[in-house]
């Protein structure tokens, strides 16, 4: 019997699924029990190893998500909102640690994520990195050293695969921006704007999405007054940052009471 937490991946054969896989496979101090797939996917009883085109891992690729949780500690999701509220409450049954990096999630979701974490723990975050939780917290400092004669502008790129816009990591950064302000983001967030809009409103936090070719993901926070401006930026590279970052956040949960986390949580900040 080992105590080496065993991990499930949803959504296995995505980009980050393969990432989380191949990341959980080469640390000592995790292992792979689990990959799961949506029904009919041509994955589907099949080593997740070949699959991907490397030598077998000894883990068959299902659509049954209840049995790979239930001798799982943890389950790591980048998949889409309505598979992540499912997955949340199977990982609730399991007590297994859920953590959580899909994006596009709106109220509704969160309000079943939070009936979830009453039984396990959750992590979820629009980004997993350490540079961007960083940022996120240098946002909120910035936004309540400054008054509202500084516009706030949230800038954003990824690939052109992406299908949410804004990014869960523009949101989180407009979160942040909004609480060091002292206000609610739905009441002042400004998205998408074309033809004759008028002048900015005074307070708004302004986003912008950019998307095109395989831009792994950019964002600046723009603070913008009358003769300067400040600029907050990350830059990632290498989607490796999400994998590391949820792999910590997995090893993390395990000694936590249940409950809703997030990366601030994680890693300390």
């Amino acid at each position: 019997m080992t105590n080496i937490p065993a991990i499930t991946v949803t959504g296995a054969s995505g980009r980050m699924g393969q990432m989380l896989i191949h990341a959980i496979s080469a640390n000592p101090a995790t292992r792979l029990i689990g990959a799961i797939e949506r029904k009919g996917h041509d994955w589907i009883g099949r080593d997740v190893g070949t699959c991907m085109g490397a030598a077998p891992f000894g883990v068959i690729v299902t659509d049954d998500p209840l049995e790979a949780f239930a001798q799982s500690q943890a389950v790591i999701d980048f998949t889409a909102p309505a598979a992540t509220v499912e997955f949340a409450a199977l990982a609730a049954q399991a007590r297994a640690v859920h953590v959580i990096g899909t994006t596009g999630l709106e109220p509704a979701h969160h309000a079943k994520l939070d009936l979830a974490a009453h039984h396990a723990v959750i992590i979820q975050a629009g980004n997993m990195s350490l540079g961007v939780n960083l940022l996120t917290r240098l946002t909120q400092k910035v936004a309540a050293a400054l008054d509202a004669d500084w516009d706030i502008e949230i800038i954003e790129a990824h690939h052109n695969r992406k299908v949410d816009a804004p990014s869960g990591t523009a949101l989180m950064l407009g979160e942040a921006a909004a609480a060091g302000r002292g206000i609610t983001l739905a009441d002042h967030r400004e998205s998408g704007r074309d033809g004759i809009t008028g002048a900015r409103t005074r307070g708004d936090i302004g986003f912008s999405a950019i998307r095109g070719g395989d831009i792994v993901g950019e964002h600046d926070v723009l603070f913008a007054a009358a003769g300067e401006r400040i600029v907050l930026r990350h830059i990632a590279t290498d989607r490796n940052i999400f994998a590391r970052g949820a792999l910590k956040a997995a090893l993390w949960g395990q000694n936590q009471k249940p409950g809703r986390y997030d990366m601030m949580d994680v890693l300390g900040l």
